[in-house]
């Protein structure tokens, strides 16, 4: 390629760079990225090869089709390669249009916020950044400069994010060990109304960060716990942030999580993940007029926050046409139905299954949890897992689901005995048909007491032996 761009014999090919070295996609990875994650796929088996993606599904080199039950971490809301985000792609990159001046006030950030705050009534301001993270870390900002306050609290076993800010509320152990020192923030039992006032009377806080339904085992607050925490928050002069990272964009049943229960109007709402149509990264942290202009309080104070690719026009756009596909689609009533349908047929298996325990969860976001069995013989099989390592068994399902049964699936968290189903929200009942019969089919083999999804497991006992 030329410098003014046009061809050259030697031009950069896509096309012709994946056909010559695609192959060696895992070497790469173990040479030059995470060296773990090449190691722990070929583990576990999970180290297929997909050719192409759409919709709900992925497909390998034979042509053989994959239940997508994952969508990316919850990022592929409206499915993989939807054509009408497709569509608006490529129109924004024709457009050429003068993006990222950084001293202009281009017009689709400023359509993309007011088709989002009116899902959002009581709130009148956003930032766009880059990520879940980047927008957890703007609510995090936000709430301590507004407040003069420097603690926030937040829930034992919630994700927040890995940045550093995003880092200090996230209620897990294993990713805060070695990154010391973090934020002085404060963790509460999740629902704990007497932990969350006992924390605001030390007069300190700036703001309570909670997930509406926490991804990792899907567990959700008891009834009331948000409206109830609400009112103390503004009693103590305090904010409350919603999470939705997750949880946001219809994923349970409703546009945001927290609009399950009446009266609750948090201060910053935070979104990620499926507004990006699956394509371009894009972060939103919405709030408040009075925190915005506390923050924004001059112009000498114009850029205090702000990110470099934020507000990008190819984001934008795709945010732009998600919230399309939503309307069009009626995508969230979709999520409602569908989970409810889901989660039904899975719940009445809870009786057929000693192996099985609960069934948990709000429209397409969906806990499945394994326990201790009664029979002797199971029993001896569980306490060999549970001894080696909790969480085994989870891994144990979700390998057969995608061995046998082309359908994939994640343990919901490092040590839980719970599968988390995230699938995409247009899947119907075709999918929850293939779903269903492929977990009955796996759970029949596990209560088999043989075969060789109890092999797989003593090999997981092996290597969780050899890790420690």
């Amino acid at each position: 390629m030329t410098p003014d761009g046009t061809d050259s014999a030697k031009g950069f090919d896509l096309t012709r760079l994946l056909a010559e070295r695609g192959g060696e996609r895992y070497e790469l990875h173990a040479r030059h990225l995470n060296h773990q994650l090449p190691r722990m796929l070929h583990t576990i088996g999970f180290d297929k090869v997909y050719e192409r993606a759409e919709g709900a599904y992925f497909w390998d080199a034979d042509g053989q089709d994959y239940l997508d039950m994952l969508a990316g971490f919850g990022v592929m809301g409206v499915g993989r390669h939807h054509p009408v985000v497709r569509k608006a792609l490529h129109d924004v990159l024709d457009a050429s249009l003068a993006d990222l001046t950084r001293f202009d006030c281009q017009p689709l950030p400023g359509l993309l916020a007011e088709k989002l705050l009116s899902y959002t009534p009581h709130l009148d301001r956003v930032f766009f950044g880059n990520s879940g993270t980047e927008a957890v870390e703007t609510a995090l900002k936000f709430a301590r400069y507004a407040t003069g306050r420097p603690r926030v609290l937040y829930c034992a076993h919630a994700f927040h994010g890995l940045t550093t800010g995003s880092l200090s509320v996230n209620g897990e152990d294993g990713f805060r060990d070695g990154f010391a020192p973090l934020l002085p923030d404060t963790a509460i039992p999740l629902g704990d109304l007497d932990a969350l006032e006992r924390e605001l009377r030390r007069g300190d806080v700036a703001a309570f960060v909670v997930e509406p339904i926490q991804g990792k085992g899907v567990h959700e607050p008891p009834p009331g716990f948000l409206r109830q925490a609400q009112e103390l928050l503004r009693r103590h002069k305090a904010l409350l942030i919603a999470d939705e990272v997750q949880t946001g964009i219809g994923r349970t049943g409703d546009f945001y999580a927290y609009q399950h229960e009446e009266g609750v109007e948090p201060d910053l709402v935070c979104v990620a993940k499926a507004l990006s149509g699956g394509y371009v990264p894009v972060g939103a942290t919405l709030g408040k007029d009075w925190i915005f202009k506390k923050v924004y309080s001059s112009m000498d104070r114009v850029l205090v926050h702000s990110a470099s690719f934020g507000s990008n026009a190819q984001a934008m756009a795709a945010g732009l046409a998600v919230l399309s596909v939503m309307e069009d689609a009626q995508v969230v009533a979709n999520a409602r139905h569908t989970g409810d349908l889901l989660r039904t047929r899975l719940a009445a298996l809870v009786d057929k299954y000693e192996l099985l325990h609960d069934v948990r969860g709000r429209g397409l976001m969906i806990g499945i949890e394994f326990g201790k069995p009664k029979s002797l013989g199971l029993r001896s099989r569980w306490a060999m897992l549970q001894a080696a390592r909790k969480g085994l068994f989870a891994q144990m399902v979700v390998v057969p689901l995608l061995q046998k049964h082309r359908i994939l699936t994640q343990v919901s968290g490092d040590h839980l005995e719970v599968i988390k189903l995230i699938p995409p929200l247009i899947i119907g009942e075709r999918e929850v048909d293939r779903f269903v019969s492929a977990f009955t089919a796996v759970m029949d083999e596990a209560h088999g007491g043989g075969g060789l999804m109890w092999d797989f497991g003593r090999t997981l006992v092996k290597q969780a032996v050899a890790n420690r």
